[in-house]
């Protein structure tokens, strides 16, 4: 259980800032949401650049997202995810005009995809210590009251894939350890950081990046770290 306290903390603080945030969604002057939301915007950015120029070597993360971006495009996680949440939002608003599907992606990538989730989860699964989950459940929990302030309930919606997704590798934390190296989980990490980085320009609408189909970049990075690695080897470097 001590696995899992980080975890069922976080979907706590994301339950309670997302009905806060929904309940006060009409009542919050749609001007206080937007500053609400970039604020929130501004703070993701730079922990995104904080977490990604911790990079030891700018080629794995190119060479990571390059790969990675592929794979997303050629399976559709950006497409499948909004699918999923208009599924969702067609099942639950019955029809009504609703940003239950973009609620959903964006709070998804948000709570799960930055550094904080995987270093957390392998921490909190090691050793029982949800310090670092602390951190990013304070950060989520106030995320979630913007969040579905401006987009919605849809925000709660991801409650379950924190807990399949963050208690998964928490739980698994021993296997990840037990494959990766250090430095593979530093460029893990710092993909993770420019992949937040999307997410924080998408909240202050400056791009719209489908960082969604960037996933798959976390998984490729440890790979790209060995094949540099052979590639050195082979040169003789």
């Amino acid at each position: 259980m001590a696995a899992l306290s980080g975890t069922l903390l976080n979907a706590a603080t994301v339950l309670i800032g997302g009905i806060l945030g929904t309940v006060l969604g009409d009542r919050m002057p749609e001007r206080l949401r937007e500053n609400v939301v970039r604020g929130v915007g501004l703070f993701v950015t730079a922990m995104g650049v904080k977490f990604a120029i911790d990079t030891s070597n700018l080629l794995f993360m190119l060479g990571a997202i390059l790969v990675g971006g592929i794979i997303g495009s050629l399976i559709g996680v950006d497409a499948r995810l909004n699918q999923l949440g208009e599924m969702l939002q067609r099942r639950f608003a019955r029809g009504r005009a609703s940003t239950v599907a973009e609620a959903f992606v964006t709070a998804s990538i948000v709570f799960c995809v930055g550094p904080l989730t995987f270093l957390g989860s392998i921490q909190n699964g090691l050793t029982g210590d949800a310090s670092l989950l602390t951190v990013k459940s304070v950060l989520d929990g106030f995320t979630a009251i913007a969040l579905a302030a401006t987009l919605g309930w849809g925000v709660l919606l991801t409650i379950p894939l924190i807990l399949v997704y963050q208690g998964g590798v928490a739980l698994g934390a021993s296997l990840f350890v037990g494959v990766l190296t250090d430095l593979q989980l530093r460029e893990m990490s710092a993909v993770g950081g420019l992949l937040i980085i999307g997410v924080g320009l998408k909240l202050l609408s400056i791009r719209d990046i489908k960082v969604a189909d960037y996933l798959p970049a976390i998984i490729v990075s440890p790979l790209v770290v060995v094949a540099f690695g052979r590639l050195l080897e082979a040169l003789g470097k």
